[in-house]
């Protein structure tokens, strides 16, 4: 059984106040919680506090991104050697990377590579735009990011795959538990291809895009899902908690 994981992205938003805040109201409640791996992913700015609060603790703490270098003449970068020591995750592929600051798959496949050669472990993402969701194009979308991004890289557990439509992202609109369980079952039969069979059921794969506590269920019940990258409600700590406590419901009952 991979054991479910939720991942709270918080992108660009708290303060270093705000985020010590957020963290010291959601641990007492997440650490109550079993059966569930949970991550938060706070600014660059807060890793060392969030870092230092969550020590004992069993929620865990990843980046948004890196740089591929090691060091070197890269303002406003982020080496992975500034993240040792700091987080267990990272980030990759988001599609705000891809958007915004022209990542391609070859960018990502470097910084996977170098979050792995330093014992980062990678949440990659991969995601269809609308126009492409419309046209019927997710499978190849996605099966091209996902061989491009992984190319020349030896699979493990160490590797988790979040498939974030982008068309569901901040929008409100997610994808149903249906569509998204049949994305994630061909993910993993791409991981097996590139792979083994039994890598590919080792690596968790998750669902992200206006995941709340309302729908989490819809996707936490769906055989192939094993968890929620999560956006705006990992900023809200009820929502977050219930989100991580419904999804360890959830995965009581199934090993019953």
């Amino acid at each position: 059984m991979r054991l479910p994981l939720i991942a709270g992205n918080w992108k660009m938003n708290t303060n270093l106040a705000e985020a010590v805040k957020l963290v010291n109201d959601m641990r007492p409640h997440l650490d109550a919680i079993h059966d569930v791996e949970k991550v938060v992913c706070p600014p660059f700015i807060s890793l060392s506090a969030v870092h230092e609060i969550l020590k004992g603790s069993q929620l865990k703490v990843g980046a948004q991104n890196l740089h591929f270098e090691e060091k070197g003449a890269f303002t406003g970068e982020i080496s992975p050697l500034m993240l040792t020591g700091l987080c267990e995750y990272v980030i990759l592929g988001h599609s705000e990377r891809r958007q915004y600051f022209q990542e391609t798959d070859e960018v990502v496949n470097k910084k996977l590579k170098t979050a792995l050669k330093f014992g980062l472990k990678p949440i990659l993402c991969v995601g269809e735009k609308l126009a492409e969701y419309e046209d019927g194009l997710t499978s190849e979308v996605v099966t091209g990011q996902l061989k491009a991004s992984l190319k020349d890289v030896t699979l493990s557990e160490n590797l988790v795959v979040a498939y974030e439509p982008i068309w569901a992202i901040g929008t409100g609109k997610a994808a149903n538990g249906t569509q998204a369980n049949a994305v994630i079952s061909r993910i993993r039969k791409i991981i097996q291809e590139l792979s083994t069979e039994s890598t590919s059921q080792c690596v968790r794969i998750l669902y992200g895009g206006s995941v709340t506590m309302d729908n989490i269920q819809e996707f936490a019940g769906m055989p192939a899902i094993d968890g929620a990258l999560v956006g705006g409600a990992s900023l809200k700590p009820d929502q977050f908690i219930s989100i991580v406590k419904q999804t360890a419901q959830i995965n009581c009952h199934s090993q019953e």
